[in-house]
């Protein structure tokens, strides 16, 4: 099997992400517009809340009782009223596609790379770019041996960069993402003007 991931920096955080395949999922779908820790905490804080991340549980929850849950300082996101509902709406969507199994979307039918891909863009709240990195992601830290893989996680599924969390390891892969994307944004800004 795969090794504990070490995404977050705090035990139980980084164990429940090991643990449990939505938890991991739902961390990547908070993973915008806020460091990639805290995004990958925020399954911690919905299972402190709620006592389960299983997507069966957070589908049952009324959908204004869990964005509340979402919203309690420390907010599991800095938008938790519209990444609560997303997160709903993902457990949701695992529920009814996928039997309540989030592994499934990249394991049932032994997929191919480019199946799974299809898989992660058909969720609520994963865009292209969101499914290719959660597909390295799966690939490079958690055993996926779906055939084409990498390519279809594109420039994501490259060994040796540090692009995104697929990448991160480590506190010093960490800060390495980190630069990469400041001169990825500093780059963007430039050509701009």
């Amino acid at each position: 099997m795969s090794q504990p991931l070490h995404l977050v920096g705090d035990p139980e955080a980084d164990r429940i992400l090991t643990e449990h395949p939505f938890a991991l999922l739902t961390g990547m779908l908070l993973d915008q517009q806020i460091p990639m820790e805290v995004a990958f905490d925020g399954p911690r804080k919905i299972a402190e809340r709620l006592g389960s991340v299983d997507p069966a549980t957070i589908a049952s929850t009324d959908p204004e009782e869990f964005v509340a849950l979402c919203s309690t300082p420390p907010a599991v996101h800095r938008f938790p009223r519209s990444m609560g509902q997303r997160v709903h709406d993902l457990a949701a969507a695992v529920v009814r596609d996928h039997d309540g199994d989030a592994e499934a979307i990249w394991t049932r039918g032994d997929p191919h790379g480019r199946e799974v891909l299809r898989r992660l863009k058909a969720l609520p709240g994963f865009g292209d770019q969101k499914a290719r990195i959660f597909l390295a992601l799966l690939g490079k830290q958690r055993g996926l041996t779906a055939e084409g893989w990498r390519e279809a996680a594109g420039d994501y599924g490259r060994e040796g960069v540090h692009m995104s969390i697929a990448d991160v390891t480590d506190e010093g892969s960490l800060q390495k993402v980190r630069s990469w994307k400041k001169e990825k944004k500093a780059a963007a800004r430039a050509g701009r003007g």
